[in-house]
């Protein structure tokens, strides 16, 4: 039976360590984990963060394609040190990925995240393939990360909302506590629920099983899921593989953000109901994250409260410290 009342969930896992916010004249390293990035993309974004009194360093594989392999910004090895080397150095204060695309699985394993670990906890932003290295980070850092826009795509060009929703939660994060609610939002199925932010793109939480260091569930959190040009059928299969592997068993909540280029939105949300109402938990639909118009900035290992009929999510910290 669907259970259409409030729920808190349980066994919630610890929120993860917040890294310090950032201050004008701050050192950002650029980086690529994933697709190449066009240099005509990448320096107006820069531009952006040169506006807000930020340093940005571009590391020196961002522009790099691989020598066989077109989708990839170079070598995984590269974009590995590219990632570490700014994460260790005592300079940077936030690491930001160039953009998305496809690549951080391959080379997610490749990091030291000892040395990562070691070197204390940075700002980390990026979303779509960057899940990846967002789950990585919560499970082997224990830290705190940033779902948020990137500098080389277009949702960060060309949308002021994006851009001023990661400037205030670099900058102000007081100012950015509650998120929605998003245009059309609201309850998916109704409700109130408490816990720790996780997710990102669902067919990148999907990759994520069975890999070595993966997060063993949902459990206890408030899963924020999207993705991008995603046809309803493979949609059902990804959802349908979370269900049959018992990742999602124990959720708190879901939020939903955008699915740009996955079809009629009319279709894709009669299969996230047929799929996800089942958890007979609050479902939260539009919130305003993802690669969809706005896209918000979420911080992921956070503790805040789901509210799926006014369609917010409004954390209980800031999300930088």
């Amino acid at each position: 039976m669907k259970r259409m009342h409030q729920h808190s969930g349980t066994a919630a896992p610890t929120a993860l360590t917040r890294p310090p916010r950032l201050a004008p004249g701050a050192r950002v390293a650029v980086v690529a984990t994933s697709g190449p990035v066009p240099a005509e993309a990448l320096e107006p974004g820069l531009d952006v963060l040169r506006g807000w009194d930020l340093d940005p360093v571009v590391m020196p594989h961002v522009l790099d394609e691989h020598p066989a392999l077109g989708h990839l910004a170079g070598t995984d090895e590269d974009r590995a040190r590219d990632l570490e080397r700014a994460w260790c150095d005592p300079a940077v204060s936030a690491v930001i990925c160039a953009r998305g695309g496809y690549g951080a699985q391959r080379m997610v394993d490749l990091v030291d995240w000892a040395a990562i670990r070691a070197a204390g906890p940075k700002a980390f932003v990026g979303y779509s393939d960057v899940t990846a290295l967002h789950e990585a980070f919560a499970v082997r850092t224990g830290q705190s990360t940033l779902h948020g826009p990137m500098p080389a795509t277009k949702a960060f060009l060309k949308d002021t909302a994006a851009q001023e929703s990661l400037r205030a939660t670099l900058f102000e994060p007081e100012s950015v506590m509650t998120l929605g609610p998003g245009a059309g939002g609201g309850a998916l199925v109704p409700g109130r629920a408490s816990g720790i932010t996780l997710g990102g793109c669902v067919s990148l939480l999907a990759a994520d099983l069975g890999t070595p260091h993966a997060r063993p569930s949902a459990r206890g959190g408030l899963l924020l899921i999207e993705d991008v040009g995603e046809e309803a059928y493979r949609l059902d299969r990804v959802l349908t593989q979370l269900l049959r592997s018992g990742w999602l068993d124990g959720a708190a909540g879901l939020a939903l953000g955008s699915w740009e280029d996955c079809g009629p939105y009319e279709e894709v949300r009669a299969l996230l109901l047929d799929r996800l109402s089942g958890l007979g938990v609050p479902i939260t639909e539009e919130l305003g994250f993802g690669h969809g118009p706005g896209c918000l900035t979420v911080p992921l290992g956070l503790p805040a409260v789901l509210d799926a009929d006014a369609g917010t999510l409004t954390l209980n910290v800031p999300a930088l410290s």
